[in-house]
C-alpha cells in the first residue's frame, strides 16, 4: 500500500462517523496536491482534513482518532498522531495564554514530552507527580520538537503507580562555528495551538497570516571531532547574546532588515566554546542548559582535537 492511500485511509476513519467521503476521492485530493502542486505530504494532509473540518462544521479537537496505539514518549516521531499514554506529571508550567488550561512536561521510563490543555476541551486538571493513562492525545510537532496535546476527546485515568521517568537529555560541547539560516529574529504563527515559524509571512497549516515575533539560534558546535547541530530557544538565546527581543526588534526596526539581528547576534558569539543540554529530536540538540566551561583558545582546540 503506498504511503498517500494509508494517509488517505487514516483520513478516511476519521470522518466516518461525520461524512460521507471514501478512501479513493481522499486518495485523488492528496494526489493532486502533492504530484501537480509539490505540496509536501503532512502539508498535503493537513490542508485536506482542515477541508473536511470545515465541511462537518468540527473544531480538531473534535474529530475521532482514527485508531491509536500505547508509546512511549521518546517513540513519538511523526506529526498529528493519535497515541495512547501511560505517563507522570513531572512539571507545571505557567501558561503564556489564557486559552491555555495547563501546559507542562509529562514522563515516562523513556523520558519526557511537553504537554498543553487547552481551556476549550474542559478537562479535569493534572496533578503534579501523579500517574496518569492518557487515551486518545495527539502529537505536535515544530523544529524537530514533539509534544502532545489534549483534548475533548482525551480519557484521563488517574493510576495508583510511581512512574520511574527516564532522561532523555543529551549533553554536547564544542566551539560555536556557524548560525544557520531562520536564526535572530523570526515570526512565528499566532494561533494558539501552533508555533511553526513563518515562511514568507505563511504558516504551512493555518496560511497567511499576522506573525509574532521570537528569537531563536540554530546553530553548528564542533568539538574537533563531532559537529552537533542545536538549536537555542528565546530564553536560550536571550542568555547566550545577551539581546532581548524588544532590543531585536528596534534594531530590525532600524535596520529595516531583520537579517541585521542574527548578524549581530554572529558577531558576539561565534567563535565562542560551550557545552549545552537538552534532548535530541532529529539532528537537532534542544538546549534546555548552557554553560562557558572556561576560556578556551578555540582555534588552538579544534587543531589539537582534529590531530588526534
Amino acid at each position: 500500500m503506498s504511503e498517500l492511500r494509508q494517509e488517505a485511509e487514516a483520513i478516511a476513519e476519521q470522518f466516518s462517523d461525520h461524512l460521507d467521503v471514501d478512501a479513493d476521492e481522499i486518495e485523488e485530493r492528496l494526489e493532486n496536491l502533492v504530484n501537480e502542486y509539490r505540496v509536501p505530504l503532512d502539508e498535503a494532509r493537513r490542508s485536506v482534513t482542515n477541508s473536511y473540518l470545515e465541511d462537518a462544521g468540527m473544531e480538531r479537537d473534535e474529530l475521532g482518532r482514527g485508531g491509536s496505539e500505547s508509546v512511549l514518549v521518546d517513540e513519538i516521531d511523526e506529526d498529528e498522531q493519535w497515541v495512547d499514554l501511560r505517563v507522570e506529571l513531572v512539571d507545571l508550567w505557567e501558561p503564556r495564554s489564557d486559552s491555555i488550561s495547563q501546559v507542562g512536561l509529562l514522563g515516562d521510563e523513556s523520558g519526557t514530552i511537553k504537554f498543553v490543555a487547552f481551556e476549550t476541551s474542559d478537562l479535569p486538571e493534572l496533578t503534579e507527580g501523579q500517574a496518569y493513562e492518557l487515551s486518545n492525545v495527539v502529537t505536535d510537532e515544530y523544529e524537530g520538537s514533539y509534544s502532545v496535546k489534549l483534548n475533548r476527546t482525551t480519557g484521563i485515568t488517574e493510576i495508583d503507580e510511581e512512574i520511574e521517568v527516564g532522561d532523555n537529555a543529551d549533553t554536547v560541547e564544542g566551539a560555536l562555528v556557524d548560525i544557520q539560516s531562520g536564526s535572530g529574529l523570526i515570526k512565528r504563527c499566532p494561533e494558539d495551538d501552533c508555533t511553526r515559524v513563518l515562511q514568507n509571512g505563511r504558516c504551512s497549516e493555518h496560511g497567511q497570516v499576522e506573525g509574532e515575533f521570537d528569537l531563536r539560534i540554530k546553530g553548528v558546535l564542533d568539538d574537533g571531532e563531532t559537529v552537533t547541530e542545536v538549536i537555542f530557544d528565546r530564553e536560550a538565546t536571550e542568555e547566550l547574546t545577551g539581546m532581548g527581543l524588544e532590543e531585536a526588534k528596534d534594531m530590525a526596526m532600524d535596520a529595516l532588515d531583520t537579517t541585521v539581528v542574527a548578524e549581530e547576534m554572529g558577531d558576539d558569539v561565534l567563535g565562542r566554546y560551550y557545552r549545552v543540554t537538552g534532548p535530541t529530536f532529529g539532528r537537532y540538540v534542544l538546549v534546555d542548559e548552557m554553560e562557558n566551561p572556561g576560556e578556551v583558545d578555540v582555534e588552538a582546540a579544534l587543531i589539537e582535537a582534529r590531530s588526534i
